[in-house]
């Protein structure tokens, strides 16, 4: 009378599943039908994709460095008698829902060194001058410490078109969807918006001319 799907979730989207959770279950031998169902449990611990227990240590004394996933098991709502177990099978789970928002295809956002810690960092002294005085206070008998590293902070956005140019602004994201993604912050409706492949995206600098 019960019939559960039992799917692997990867790692990355396991933090977005919850019980209870509508699901969409597809099985190979049945094509062009949906069964209905619910997400009765998650997982607590990670599988790699060679069914090994993450965590634990190989012959070799090193840990797996695999993929990881967690075992999701989905109860259908009205299973039919034409399910059989060990039948394969995939399931869509909607992790969450938003109505009336404001989207842009994930093409469309970019990562970007943030352009005020670009601004604000100084130019490096000489390094033969460094050297020379690192040597010098270690004779006096001081402590010669390394010189701190930034670490640059970057900062995700788009390109908007403003007369005809590109102009980089951030944004701030919320769910993401199979094409597009969430915008919580700095767009608004009716903003034209550049997209492409990311390697594009990534080289594109502000104030470049775009053709429509």
């Amino acid at each position: 009378s019960v019939i559960t799907a039992e799917v692997k979730v990867d790692e990355t989207d396991i933090i977005n599943v919850r019980l209870g959770q509508e699901a969409e279950v597809t099985i190979d031998a049945i094509p062009n039908k949906i069964f209905k169902g619910t997400v009765t449990e998650v997982g607590s611990s990670a599988l790699t994709r060679s069914g090994q227990a993450a965590g634990t240590t190989t012959t070799t004394g090193t840990s797996s460095q695999e993929a990881k996933d967690f075992k999701v098991v989905v109860t259908l709502l009205e299973p039919t008698a034409e399910l059989k177990p060990g039948l394969s099978t995939t399931a869509k789970i909607t992790t969450a829902t938003r109505e009336n928002l404001l989207a842009i295809p994930i093409q469309a956002l970019t990562i970007r060194e943030n352009e005020k810690d670009k601004e604000g960092q100084t130019p490096s002294s000489n390094p033969s001058t460094a050297k020379a005085a690192g040597r010098n206070e270690a004779l006096k008998g001081g402590t010669v410490s390394a010189p701190k590293t930034s670490k640059k902070k970057e900062e995700q956005g788009v390109f908007i078109l403003r007369d005809g140019k590109a102009m980089f602004v951030p944004v701030t994201t919320g769910i993401t969807g199979q094409t597009e993604i969430e915008v919580l912050s700095g767009l608004k409706e009716g903003d034209e918006i550049v997209t492409g492949s990311y390697k594009t995206l990534r080289t594109l600098k502000t104030d470049t001319k775009v053709k429509i």
